[in-house]
């Protein structure tokens, strides 16, 4: 299949990459430099420049690569852990997660992509009992994630109100090669590569919203493990 994958040089979309590439898809990867671009080409894909803000050159980007399957994998946050740096982003990632879907689900939709599949948040459930599943309730209303919260929220709205087929997969905090920590530090957690494997299995199977994060009580992972195969144990070799 021909797939878009927005964001292919973030955490996930590097451990993703290969996944796609080796199971025969043809892959055009976006990413905001021209070096970077020029990467993604030498590691199997078509690289693109496209600024997710310009909806008119996004829009054309996502057109001539045709895709059957548009994946969102876009964020703007820090390389490296820094807490003032972290809550500089948090506005930068709202934006992404609200004008930058809007642009991308269009220019989707114009392109003629019958599958979207966009990253949200798997620690975003408002307090209640847990492990939380897929239906519970967001915490819209207020705490330190607030904006990271309804920025989320709304992107996920977006999405499954799109008219492609849906697919929402809110992530636990990431661990792993070329995040923040080696080491699961937050609940709930996942390794880069499990997560990254979910949104692979996503591109042929399941549609709505899936917890992806490792087994260890804060949420529940029974939907994914039952329609797309998750297995939060998944590691690339090495």
């Amino acid at each position: 299949m021909r797939i878009f994958l927005a964001g292919a040089s973030g955490a996930i979309g590097r451990r993703l990459t290969p996944l796609l590439l080796d199971a025969g898809h043809d892959v055009t990867g976006s990413t905001r430099t021209e070096k970077v671009a020029r990467e993604l080409e030498s590691a199997g894909m078509h690289g693109v420049v496209a600024d997710v803000f310009d909806a008119d050159a996004l829009k054309r980007a996502v057109a001539a690569a045709r895709p059957d399957v548009v994946i969102h994998q876009l964020t703007d946050l820090p390389r490296v852990f820094d807490e003032k740096e972290l809550a500089a982003a948090y506005p930068r990632n709202a934006r992404i997660r609200i004008e930058g879907t809007r642009n991308l689900v269009a220019a989707a939709k114009a392109a003629g992509a019958r599958r979207f599949i966009v990253q949200s948040v798997a620690f975003a459930y408002a307090a209640g009992r847990e492990p939380h599943v897929e239906t519970d309730p967001l915490n819209v209303a207020d705490g330190p994630r607030v904006v990271t919260v309804r920025a989320a929220a709304d992107m996920e709205q977006q999405v499954l109100a799109s008219g492609m087929e849906p697919v929402v997969l809110r992530y636990g905090l990431l661990y792993g090669p070329g995040t923040w920590t080696e080491g699961p530090a937050r609940k709930p957690p996942v390794h880069v590569d499990a997560a990254a494997q979910a949104a692979f299995l996503t591109v042929t199977r399941g549609t709505g919203i899936y917890n992806i994060a490792d087994d260890d009580g804060t949420v529940s992972i029974d939907k994914a493990r039952k329609e797309l195969g998750f297995d939060p144990a998944f590691r690339l070799p090495a």
